[in-house]
């Protein structure tokens, strides 16, 4: 059961509502046809047919109803998770979705997590690698991930793309080609630090983009963490195999072969990054996993069992 954890969908509706309350950045996501009209939605399903894609697994990051006035952030991601739900329901054999969180307000979270997935069939939640410029490691954010962990349930992250803040990122025009790996990497240290992974073994987390750096520097992080940041609770690279990670490499067979060498192909989930890789790019997505030289039951296990266990899902659900 072939599924792509790493898919957006954003309707106009929601992006101009997000423009409304103070969003500037909405315009690079418009125009890409990841909106949810007739025509859009029938050439994504012909996309996905012929990549043998059978459910996309649906994110509004990083177009997240993150804002500092509560009831802002709480309007925008009931809209998000009323828009995907009806989605779900009216297309269930082709797509499932992540709650968007109204962060970083921690109770109004919970309150929308519970009823995204207790009223509304979410299989998670998405969060950007970083909040408003918080950490993922805050203790403010615990709770949430004390609830998932309960529930068994499932945390996506995805850049933000903020360039992880850094001016020697976004002055100088690196923000998503260099900027959102680095994000990546970066949030899943300050968990590891922290040591959320291991204090909520249930909360299922899986990383955009291989990781990020992490296939490169799995060694190194473990050689210098004992000095760096003594109080980390488990070595790091054991609490890397405690995540799961999508495939969205651009394509690029030695970064997926490292991915699979440092991290393991069993935490290897399919992604595609649509609508950024549209058309060849999305067929490519997957053909990748295939010529990368793995063996054969690495790229079943990856392109076709490791997502529908992580999520429960089998061909009649």
């Amino acid at each position: 059961m072939r599924i792509d954890v790493h898919a957006h969908l954003w309707s106009t509706k929601y992006l101009d509502l997000l423009a409304r309350l103070g969003n500037d950045r909405t315009s690079v996501h418009r125009g890409l046809g990841a909106g949810e009209t007739d025509d859009e939605l029938r050439k994504r399903f012909e996309l996905m047919d012929r990549a043998g894609i059978r459910m996309q697994v649906l994110s509004v990051s990083p177009a997240s109803p993150h804002f500092e006035r509560q009831a802002d952030a709480v309007e925008a991601a009931r809209l998000a998770n009323d828009e995907y739900a009806a989605l779900t329901r009216r297309f269930p054999e082709r797509f499932r979705a992540f709650a968007a969180l109204p962060l970083p307000h921690t109770q109004s979270a919970l309150a929308e997590l519970g009823r995204a997935l207790d009223g509304l069939g979410m299989v998670g939640v998405a969060v950007t690698t970083s909040v408003m410029g918080r950490t993922l490691a805050d203790p403010a954010f615990h709770p949430i991930y004390a609830e998932l962990d309960r529930r068994q349930s499932v945390l996506y992250i995805h850049p933000a793309g903020c360039g992880a803040d850094s001016p020697l990122i976004n002055q100088h025009r690196i923000v998503w080609s260099v900027g959102a790996p680095i994000e990546d990497t970066i949030s899943i240290m300050h968990l590891v630090i922290a040591g959320i992974p291991q204090r909520y073994p249930g909360m299922k987390i899986i990383a955009s983009h291989l990781g990020g750096l992490l296939p490169m520097v799995v060694r190194r992080v473990d050689d210098h963490i004992d000095y760096e940041a003594p109080d980390t609770p488990e070595k790091p690279s054991l609490a890397f195999r405690r995540l799961w990670y999508d495939t969205v490499g651009h394509n690029h067979v030695p970064a997926l072969r490292a991915a699979v060498e440092a991290l393991g192909a069993d935490r290897l989930l399919l992604g595609t990054d649509f609508p950024y890789q549209a058309g060849e790019l999305f067929q490519a997505a997957v053909d990748y996993v295939r010529r990368a030289g793995l063996s054969e039951q690495d790229v079943e296990a990856i392109l076709d069992r490791n997502a529908a266990a992580l999520f429960g899902l089998t061909a009649g659900s």
